[in-house]
Protein backbone atom coordinates (compact mmCIF):
# COMPACT_ATOMS: atom_id res chain seq x y z
CA UNK A 1 0.00 0.00 0.00
CA UNK A 2 3.04 2.41 -0.16
CA UNK A 3 5.14 3.33 -3.53
CA UNK A 4 8.80 4.84 -3.40
CA UNK A 5 9.58 5.87 0.25
CA UNK A 6 5.92 6.61 1.14
CA UNK A 7 3.96 5.51 4.00
CA UNK A 8 5.05 5.05 7.87
CA UNK A 9 3.85 3.12 11.04
CA UNK A 10 4.07 3.12 14.57
CA UNK A 11 3.66 1.14 17.76
CA UNK A 12 3.32 2.80 21.35
CA UNK A 13 5.33 0.02 23.83
CA UNK A 14 5.23 2.41 26.68
CA UNK A 15 3.59 5.79 28.03
CA UNK A 16 6.18 7.46 26.61
CA UNK A 17 8.11 4.98 23.97
CA UNK A 18 6.85 4.70 20.71
CA UNK A 19 8.71 2.73 17.96
CA UNK A 20 8.49 4.19 14.39
CA UNK A 21 9.96 3.55 10.55
CA UNK A 22 12.54 5.84 9.38
CA UNK A 23 12.72 8.69 7.22
CA UNK A 24 13.29 8.07 3.45
CA UNK A 25 13.84 3.78 3.65
CA UNK A 26 11.56 1.54 1.50
CA UNK A 27 9.01 0.25 4.05
CA UNK A 28 10.12 -3.34 2.45
CA UNK A 29 13.78 -3.16 3.10
CA UNK A 30 13.29 -1.93 6.57
CA UNK A 31 14.94 -4.43 8.83
CA UNK A 32 15.24 -4.09 13.09
CA UNK A 33 18.07 -2.17 12.57
CA UNK A 34 16.45 1.03 10.83
CA UNK A 35 13.66 1.28 13.28
CA UNK A 36 14.07 4.61 15.64
CA UNK A 37 12.50 4.87 19.33
CA UNK A 38 11.16 7.86 20.35
CA UNK A 39 9.47 9.69 23.26
CA UNK A 40 6.37 11.70 23.28
CA UNK A 41 8.01 14.79 22.93
CA UNK A 42 9.33 13.59 19.78
CA UNK A 43 12.93 13.04 20.43
CA UNK A 44 15.29 10.07 19.64
CA UNK A 45 15.69 7.90 22.22
CA UNK A 46 17.40 4.77 20.21
CA UNK A 47 18.22 4.24 16.80
CA UNK A 48 20.88 5.02 14.16
CA UNK A 49 18.05 6.79 11.43
CA UNK A 50 16.11 9.72 11.57
CA UNK A 51 12.06 9.06 12.08
CA UNK A 52 9.43 9.86 9.53
CA UNK A 53 8.89 13.29 9.38
CA UNK A 54 5.43 12.52 9.90
CA UNK A 55 6.52 12.70 13.44
CA UNK A 56 4.44 15.55 14.40
CA UNK A 57 1.22 13.82 12.90
CA UNK A 58 1.67 10.74 15.36
CA UNK A 59 2.87 12.46 18.86
CA UNK A 60 -0.80 14.47 18.27
CA UNK A 61 -2.68 10.93 17.71
CA UNK A 62 -1.08 9.32 20.66
CA UNK A 63 -1.24 12.55 22.91
CA UNK A 64 -5.25 12.99 22.20
CA UNK A 65 -5.90 8.85 22.01
CA UNK A 66 -4.25 7.42 24.66
CA UNK A 67 -6.53 4.10 23.61
CA UNK A 68 -4.51 3.78 20.76
CA UNK A 69 -1.76 1.40 20.51
CA UNK A 70 -0.80 1.17 17.13
CA UNK A 71 -0.75 3.43 14.10
CA UNK A 72 -0.40 3.27 9.92
CA UNK A 73 -0.32 5.92 7.46
CA UNK A 74 -0.36 4.73 3.63
CA UNK A 75 -1.83 4.73 0.37
CA UNK A 76 -4.14 2.07 -0.73
CA UNK A 77 -4.95 3.12 -4.41
CA UNK A 78 -8.83 2.48 -4.24
CA UNK A 79 -9.40 4.07 -0.88
CA UNK A 80 -7.50 7.26 -1.99
CA UNK A 81 -9.92 7.45 -4.85
CA UNK A 82 -11.99 8.92 -2.13
CA UNK A 83 -9.16 11.21 -1.29
CA UNK A 84 -9.56 13.07 -4.63
CA UNK A 85 -12.97 12.52 -5.38
CA UNK A 86 -14.80 15.64 -5.58
CA UNK A 87 -18.13 13.58 -5.08
CA UNK A 88 -19.58 11.45 -2.20
CA UNK A 89 -17.30 10.27 0.08
CA UNK A 90 -19.05 6.55 0.68
CA UNK A 91 -16.26 5.06 3.19
CA UNK A 92 -18.63 7.62 4.98
CA UNK A 93 -22.05 5.57 4.53
CA UNK A 94 -22.89 1.85 5.73
CA UNK A 95 -22.51 -0.39 3.14
CA UNK A 96 -21.01 -3.81 4.30
CA UNK A 97 -21.22 -4.88 7.80
CA UNK A 98 -17.61 -6.07 8.24
CA UNK A 99 -16.23 -2.50 7.60
CA UNK A 100 -18.88 -1.06 9.88
CA UNK A 101 -18.19 -2.38 13.14
CA UNK A 102 -14.66 -2.99 12.39
CA UNK A 103 -13.55 0.31 10.62
CA UNK A 104 -16.55 2.72 11.06
CA UNK A 105 -16.68 5.83 8.44
CA UNK A 106 -13.97 7.50 7.01
CA UNK A 107 -13.69 11.45 7.43
CA UNK A 108 -11.43 13.08 4.78
CA UNK A 109 -9.16 15.26 7.15
CA UNK A 110 -8.73 18.97 4.74
CA UNK A 111 -5.45 19.20 3.21
CA UNK A 112 -2.16 19.77 4.95
CA UNK A 113 1.06 19.75 3.42
CA UNK A 114 2.83 16.62 4.54
CA UNK A 115 5.47 16.51 7.08
CA UNK A 116 3.97 19.52 8.62
CA UNK A 117 2.14 20.48 12.21
CA UNK A 118 -0.62 22.02 10.00
CA UNK A 119 -0.99 18.27 8.56
CA UNK A 120 -1.08 16.90 11.87
CA UNK A 121 -3.44 19.62 13.35
CA UNK A 122 -6.13 19.48 11.00
CA UNK A 123 -6.96 15.83 12.32
CA UNK A 124 -8.22 17.56 15.35
CA UNK A 125 -11.91 17.81 14.98
CA UNK A 126 -11.90 14.07 13.25
CA UNK A 127 -9.70 12.22 15.60
CA UNK A 128 -11.58 11.58 18.81
CA UNK A 129 -14.51 10.62 16.99
CA UNK A 130 -12.96 8.19 14.40
CA UNK A 131 -10.58 6.38 13.58
CA UNK A 132 -9.72 6.04 9.93
CA UNK A 133 -9.04 8.83 8.32
CA UNK A 134 -8.62 9.86 4.50
CA UNK A 135 -6.01 12.78 4.29
CA UNK A 136 -6.95 15.03 1.43
CA UNK A 137 -4.73 14.67 -1.78
CA UNK A 138 -2.66 12.35 0.12
CA UNK A 139 -3.71 8.87 1.70
CA UNK A 140 -5.00 7.21 4.33
CA UNK A 141 -4.23 7.01 8.67
CA UNK A 142 -6.02 4.02 10.21
CA UNK A 143 -5.49 4.26 14.39
CA UNK A 144 -6.20 0.84 16.03
CA UNK A 145 -5.74 -0.04 20.44
CA UNK A 146 -4.69 -3.60 19.27
CA UNK A 147 -1.46 -4.77 17.59
CA UNK A 148 0.13 -3.73 13.98
CA UNK A 149 -1.32 -6.88 12.46
CA UNK A 150 -4.42 -6.17 13.45
CA UNK A 151 -4.61 -2.55 11.85
CA UNK A 152 -3.09 -3.59 8.60
CA UNK A 153 -6.21 -5.89 8.81
CA UNK A 154 -8.30 -2.92 8.83
CA UNK A 155 -6.38 -1.66 5.99
CA UNK A 156 -7.61 -4.77 3.98
CA UNK A 157 -10.48 -4.61 4.84
CA UNK A 158 -11.07 -1.10 3.81
CA UNK A 159 -9.10 -1.65 0.45
CA UNK A 160 -11.40 -4.06 -0.81
CA UNK A 161 -14.66 -2.44 0.59
CA UNK A 162 -12.92 0.47 -1.60
CA UNK A 163 -13.02 -2.29 -4.78
CA UNK A 164 -16.58 -3.07 -4.16
CA UNK A 165 -18.28 0.33 -3.78
CA UNK A 166 -16.38 1.72 -7.34
CA UNK A 167 -17.10 -1.47 -9.14
CA UNK A 168 -20.61 -1.01 -7.94
CA UNK A 169 -20.52 2.45 -8.86
CA UNK A 170 -19.36 1.34 -12.47
CA UNK A 171 -22.17 -0.60 -13.40
CA UNK A 172 -25.15 0.95 -11.08
CA UNK A 173 -26.05 2.16 -7.42
CA UNK A 174 -24.77 1.29 -4.50
CA UNK A 175 -27.11 -0.37 -2.05
CA UNK A 176 -26.53 1.10 1.57
CA UNK A 177 -27.18 -0.55 4.77
CA UNK A 178 -30.41 1.08 6.92
CA UNK A 179 -30.42 3.04 9.62
CA UNK A 180 -31.83 0.20 11.34
CA UNK A 181 -29.08 -2.59 9.91
CA UNK A 182 -26.97 -0.81 11.33
CA UNK A 183 -28.18 -0.16 14.31
CA UNK A 184 -28.36 -4.41 14.60
CA UNK A 185 -24.85 -4.25 13.99
CA UNK A 186 -23.68 -3.46 17.38
CA UNK A 187 -24.91 -7.06 18.49
CA UNK A 188 -22.34 -8.34 16.34
CA UNK A 189 -20.10 -5.68 18.07
CA UNK A 190 -21.02 -7.11 21.69
CA UNK A 191 -20.63 -11.14 20.36
CA UNK A 192 -17.15 -10.15 18.70
CA UNK A 193 -16.63 -8.24 22.13
CA UNK A 194 -15.62 -5.02 19.28
CA UNK A 195 -15.21 -1.82 20.69
CA UNK A 196 -16.88 1.65 20.08
CA UNK A 197 -15.61 3.40 17.22
CA UNK A 198 -13.86 6.72 18.64
CA UNK A 199 -12.21 7.22 21.70
CA UNK A 200 -13.76 5.54 24.66
CA UNK A 201 -17.19 7.24 25.83
CA UNK A 202 -17.32 9.77 22.47
CA UNK A 203 -19.61 7.63 20.31
CA UNK A 204 -22.94 6.25 21.73
CA UNK A 205 -23.90 4.38 19.37
CA UNK A 206 -23.01 3.34 15.38
CA UNK A 207 -26.30 5.31 14.42
CA UNK A 208 -24.76 8.40 15.87
CA UNK A 209 -21.95 7.68 13.51
CA UNK A 210 -23.65 7.18 9.89
CA UNK A 211 -27.08 9.07 10.38
CA UNK A 212 -26.18 12.12 12.34
CA UNK A 213 -28.33 14.02 10.59
CA UNK A 214 -31.42 11.75 11.68
CA UNK A 215 -30.42 12.63 15.38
Amino acid sequence: YTTSLGGNLSVKLEENLILITPTCVEKSEVSEKDVVFIDMQGKTVEGSRKPTGEVPMYLNFYRDRPDIKTVIHCHPPYTNTFAILKGTNWLMKPVFPETVVEVGPVPVVPYGEPLTQKLADNFAPFIKKYNAFLMENHGLTILSSADIRRTLQLVDILEVSAISILQALAVGEVKELTREDVQNLENTMKTRNLPMIGAPGVNASMVDLYFPAEQ
